[in-house]
């Protein structure tokens, strides 16, 4: 039980690492997959104690980075989405030699709401938990489904959400809760300050789960980063519109070289 499953494919000479969010697994990548392996060695990882990793437990976000990165190239590009981004971050902050750029996909250095930061409310996040132990096939689909809200092909994208859940074993509840635990403490605010690497920030603007709010905030926290939000994409960026995802990778990919 030493490994996390993890899968190599593509022949760029640039290496690209795909996290993946809460719940979910790297099937959720199969959409864009084909085109990015024209130019990127692709690494797509199960986080762990989901799909093909379910035999690991709850981890905290630092033990989940670490053991990601036993497994990873020398050097990569870090892409993570929601939770995942979280994961990538942390490995940035922790071993920046190992990455080449930070790519950080609908999600939050910190998911939870305070003060004058906007976010998902504590108590929602305890409720997924609350509703984890009552009702847990009903509680992951309805956290699916917020996740497409709001965009032109919401049924088809919750469906491929959906479709990747559920053709690989579920986390554990214990796993699951886990990862709200995360949700709801970490942030990496201050810290992704004094990150001095390329760092690129995605969003869609009709999600749900990370506001749109954050992003001048974060311009303004961050001014070595830089922030594309997609108008029609929610909180999956990447299934709802593949092209015009991977197009600033592509982009990304030929500024380093330079």
């Amino acid at each position: 039980m030493n490994d996390i499953w993890w899968q190599t494919t593509g022949e760029g000479n640039c290496h690209l690492v795909l996290l993946h969010g809460w719940g979910l697994n790297a099937q959720v990548w199969d959409c864009i997959t084909p085109e990015l392996s024209a130019y990127f060695t692709l690494h797509l990882v199960d986080l762990p104690g989901y799909g093909r990793s379910g035999e690991w437990g709850a981890m905290t976000l630092e033990a989940m980075a670490e053991k990601v990165l036993e497994n990873a190239p020398e050097r990569a590009i870090w892409l993570g989405w929601s939770l995942g981004g979280l994961v990538a971050s942390q490995i940035a902050l922790n071993h920046p030699t190992r990455v080449q750029a930070l790519v950080t996909v609908a999600s939050s250095p910190c998911f939870s709401a305070q003060d004058e930061w906007p976010g998902i409310k504590p108590e929602v996040l305890s409720g997924f938990q609350q509703q984890l132990s009552e009702d847990f096939q009903r509680t992951v689909e309805r956290f699916l489904a917020l996740q497409t809200l709001g965009t032109e092909s919401a049924r088809q994208d919750a469906r491929a959400l959906k479709q990747a859940v559920l053709s690989l074993p579920m986390p554990s509840s214990e796993v699951l809760n886990g990862g709200l635990e995360i949700l709801k403490t970490a942030d990496l605010r201050e810290p992704l300050t004094a990150l001095d690497l390329p760092f690129l920030r995605l969003y869609g603007r009709l999600d749900g789960l990370v506001p749109r709010k954050i992003v001048p905030q974060l311009d303004a926290l961050w001014p070595r980063s830089e922030s594309l939000i997609f108008d029609k994409a929610a909180h999956a960026p990447f299934i709802s519109h593949p092209q015009a995802f991977c197009a600033p990778l592509v982009a990304l990919k030929k500024q380093i070289e330079k």
